[in-house]
């Protein structure tokens, strides 16, 4: 069964300025690499949404996209609410 993504305003933000980082210190290769990764994941939590580990909040789940990113999501339902990216290795991050 494939459940239906719903993506959160803030992992939109998030992307994008994630997106516009890579292709103004990298290139746009990167960027759409970087992308590619982030619709693939996605994917894949479509028919395997428990492959995420639990975090320390309450029904929410994280997936890495890259060593530097990762994607945190809700199953509610038979949706994923896809809720944040965080780079892994800002300080607010780690605990």
């Amino acid at each position: 069964m494939a459940y239906e993504i719903i993506i959160n305003k803030r992992f939109t933000n998030k992307l994008l300025s994630v997106l516009d980082y890579l292709e103004k210190e990298w290139s746009k290769k990167v960027a759409l690499a970087f992308l590619s990764k982030v619709y693939t994941r996605i994917y894949i939590l479509q028919s395997h949404p428990y492959i995420g580990s639990l975090t320390s909040i309450t029904n929410v789940r994280s997936t890495l996209i890259t060593k530097h990113n990762r994607m945190f999501y809700r199953i509610v339902g038979n949706k994923i609410v896809i809720l944040n990216l965080y780079d892994t290795r800002k300080k607010e991050f780690r605990r």
